[in-house]
């Protein structure tokens, strides 16, 4: 009974990536996710955002297997990817704010799906812009590169 509450302990306390994975942004507004590590495999997907978040998972000659922030998973030639740091809001509501703190004052609600860029992070806050709003976001509420 212990080993196995040992077990579900692990497996829902950790990340839901591996520590040899990590994230890097789309370079384009148009880049094509694969089923496999070549030009000649089809595209499954057509991504029309610059700076979107994917969590590279593999890599193969000059294409990386990633995963995006709706679990869809396939191939991509690393002149496609960026290192600009971005994030994807998952939580429906999140304040952003003037500072970081929540005792500061409220800039916007951002909803669920929001593309953020990231200036710079501390301890459980980022530093974003989403369109014209600037401010404080709780790391919580991201998912990508801080």
């Amino acid at each position: 009974m212990l080993r196995l509450l040992i077990i579900v302990l692990l497996t829902f306390s950790t990340n839901s990536y591996s520590s040899d994975e990590y994230f890097l942004t789309l370079r384009n507004n148009e880049v094509n996710l694969r089923l496999g590590p070549s030009f000649e495999y089809p595209i499954k997907i057509i991504y029309q955002k610059k700076y979107l978040p994917v969590l590279i998972q593999d890599k193969l000659d000059n294409f990386r297997k990633v995963r995006d922030h709706d679990n869809n998973t396939g191939w991509i030639h690393l002149s496609q990817l960026s290192k600009k740091k971005a994030a994807i809001t998952v939580i429906d509501e999140t304040i952003l704010f003037n500072r970081p703190t929540i005792y500061s004052k409220p800039q916007a609600k951002i909803l669920k799906g929001r593309l953020c860029i990231i200036s710079k992070c501390k301890e459980k806050w980022c530093k974003i812009k989403t369109g014209s709003y600037k401010g404080w976001i709780k790391k919580e509420a991201l998912w990508g590169r801080l």
